[in-house]
């Protein structure tokens, strides 16, 4: 179920069309090539280099790029985390049935696509899946490696993998850098109770070469003049993040999110994966060489402290930008929501175990937690139809203003009427009753015209 769910979502994905940032990266794209986008970001936009590079490789394509964007990006997030899976399971000793890995993945690809106040703006809008729900898959690949190191060679791999991608994710999201950073310090705290003693050494190294890519990228985007004009832009002082009042407005708008996450009931589809995880799998038979769980009660609290961590500084970076409306901005939660998810899993699972050992037969908790699997795909089809439906009229309008401005363009027109066409609340030009003129000049740019002028009808 929930692969014909990811499958459905990929099909109404061939209604997406470009809007907001979107506007502004196809005509830089289409004259200055990729080099031209990444000079744009670093010397103009907010310096980071390592979103330009993604955001060019589906800018590159145009609209088709919009459109395939989807199918690719839910195709990365379920192999990674069917990977993942795999590869940590066999790292554990324990053995699971075949399929239930990819199960597991796609099934926490769903809750955490279409979990969510906004799908379009999480799953379908490109420039923010790069930003904040791609990033902290890419993150989490970082792991494989280490994972897969059997040699000497491999654990050298590993670790120039995890430098690398600390500096690549410093320079893609300042948030997903915040939750990997966070989390890679709990697991170098804690890594005494996570890890075989003739493993610890390497497992701390691997940590703090993580962070010191982090570190480094985070560096390069700071000091880039791209992020000093966008705090300039915002009024985003370092020193005006840690007043007073931006801490307790930041700490009012995340439980105001917390609360959102809490009462969504879609999550309960994370704890019963976990659960069914828990039932299925058994020891392989095979002693664990590296990953020794011991005192899970203190690494369940753990990742909890990490998750709101986490968040926490995550909202108070976004606070200068969004001021209270960062409660509301739900796809800027998806850096951290994908490690709550992926701790209702982790706490699923270990209830699993637990039934399994103390509760005989287990059939029951196995229909039961599969029943609420099904539950919550189906309830997340709803709202994926009617954002389906919503696409699908905005492309057949978009398609006819398109076909109209490209025409007219081509027979020298320079100044022509517009009409705002937005889906999820995605910004256009003239939108709030023509209050909001961005991103008009974009719009323009794309059109090869000199400006663009409000309509209320389309051509």
């Amino acid at each position: 179920m929930p692969l014909g769910l990811l499958g459905a979502a990929a099909w109404i994905g061939r209604h997406v069309r470009p809007s907001g940032d979107d506007w502004c990266f196809l005509p830089v794209t289409r004259d200055d090539g990729m080099t031209g986008l990444i000079g744009k970001f670093y010397f103009q936009d907010n310096g980071r280099i390592a979103n330009a590079l993604l955001v060019g490789v589906y800018a590159r394509f145009g609209v088709a790029g919009h459109q395939w964007f989807g199918v690719f990006s839910a195709l990365l997030i379920l192999g990674a985390l069917w990977a993942v899976t795999a590869l940590a399971l066999g790292k554990a000793g324990l053995r699971a049935p075949r399929g239930v890995p990819l199960f597991v993945a796609s099934m926490v690809t769903v809750v955490f696509l279409f979990a969510t106040p906004n799908i379009y703006k999480t799953f379908y809008w490109p420039a923010s899946s790069v930003s904040h729900t791609v990033a902290p898959v890419l993150a989490c690949v970082a792991v494989v490696p280490l994972l897969l190191a059997r040699t000497r060679a491999g654990r050298t791999t590993a670790l120039v993998t995890v430098g690398v991608a600390g500096c690549f994710m410093g320079t893609l999201s300042e948030e997903t850098s915040l939750v990997s950073l966070v989390v890679l310090l709990c697991v170098l705290v804690l890594s005494r109770w996570m890890f075989a003693e003739r493993r610890r050494a390497y497992a701390r190294f691997w940590c703090l070469a993580g962070i010191a890519g982090i570190g480094i990228g985070t560096l390069v985007l700071f000091t880039s003049p791209g992020s000093h004009i966008r705090r300039e832009r915002y009024g985003a002082r370092t020193a005006f993040m840690f007043e007073p009042e931006t801490l307790i407005g930041s700490l009012r708008a995340f439980a105001h999110i917390l609360i959102t996450l809490l009462t969504t009931w879609q999550y309960l589809g994370a704890v019963a994966t976990g659960i069914l995880l828990g039932l299925l799998v058994r020891n392989s038979g095979t002693r664990p060489t590296t990953v020794v769980l011991t005192h899970r009660a203190l690494l369940a609290a753990t990742g909890a402290f990490a998750f709101f961590v986490s968040g926490y500084l995550c909202t108070v970076v976004a606070y200068p930008v969004f001021g209270s409306r960062v409660a509301t901005v739900s796809r800027m939660w998806n850096d951290y929501r994908f490690l709550y998810i992926v701790l209702l899993v982790g706490a699923g699972a270990l209830l699993g175990r637990v039934l399994r050992r103390r509760a005989r037969p287990v059939g029951a908790a196995k229909v039961t937690s599969a029943a609420v699997c099904a539950a919550c795909c189906l309830g997340l089809a709803l709202p994926l139809a009617h954002l389906g439906e919503s696409m699908s009229a905005r492309a057949r309008d978009w398609d006819r203003q398109d076909q109209w401005l490209r025409t007219r363009s081509a027979s020298g027109a320079r100044v022509l009427p517009y009409k705002s066409l937005s889906v999820s609340g995605m910004g256009e030009p003239f939108a709030h009753h023509g209050k909001k003129n961005w991103p008009a000049r974009c719009v323009a740019d794309y059109y090869h015209l000199r400006k663009i002028t409000p309509s209320s009808r389309l051509p």
